[in-house]
């Protein structure tokens, strides 16, 4: 699994020219699943994410997590994060997941999310042509992998 997480001052996302999510001050996270991906993988990497300290204190410093700044996540579904570029100029998606059980995946990882944040989360719509707007706060962008968190394929 994979989340490109950028901290923003806004986000929103439109899907046939209609707004279906939008935060203030907060995350937005890119979400890219991998074929082999499961729920205790979605568990680690959204508590990763919960406890990322990438807000910054009274003295500037980035001490304090989503929850401390009582931010915002909107999650995006992206399976180009999958993309393997090693051969030829068109990129392969053979490691993303397949659409049904990523889509569950994503499913698993918004619910969640809005369990441990105590409010709701916002997100685009799973498969869509979407379109993102945002204003980075930064720029800040990290990438989380699960590989780096200890998860191995």
């Amino acid at each position: 699994m994979r989340f490109v997480i950028q901290r923003v001052l806004k986000a929103e996302v439109h899907v046939e020219k209609n707004s279906v999510g939008a935060i203030q001050k907060g995350l937005l996270v890119f979400v890219g699943i991998n074929h082999l991906d499961n729920q205790n993988i979605a568990d680690k990497m959204l508590k990763k994410l919960i406890q990322l300290r990438i807000f910054s204190d009274e003295q500037d410093k980035t001490n304090l997590s989503i929850m401390d700044v009582q931010g915002d996540i909107l999650f995006v579904s992206q399976f180009t994060l999958y993309a393997d570029c090693k051969k030829g100029n068109r990129p392969s998606f053979t490691q993303a997941g397949n659409p049904e059980i990523a889509n569950n995946l994503f499913e698993y990882i918004k619910k969640e999310a809005t369990e441990v944040m105590k409010r709701p989360v916002e997100s685009g719509v799973f498969g869509a042509d979407m379109k993102i707007s945002l204003v980075n706060d930064g720029p800040f962008t990290i990438v989380l992998d699960s590989k780096d968190i200890g998860f191995e394929y």
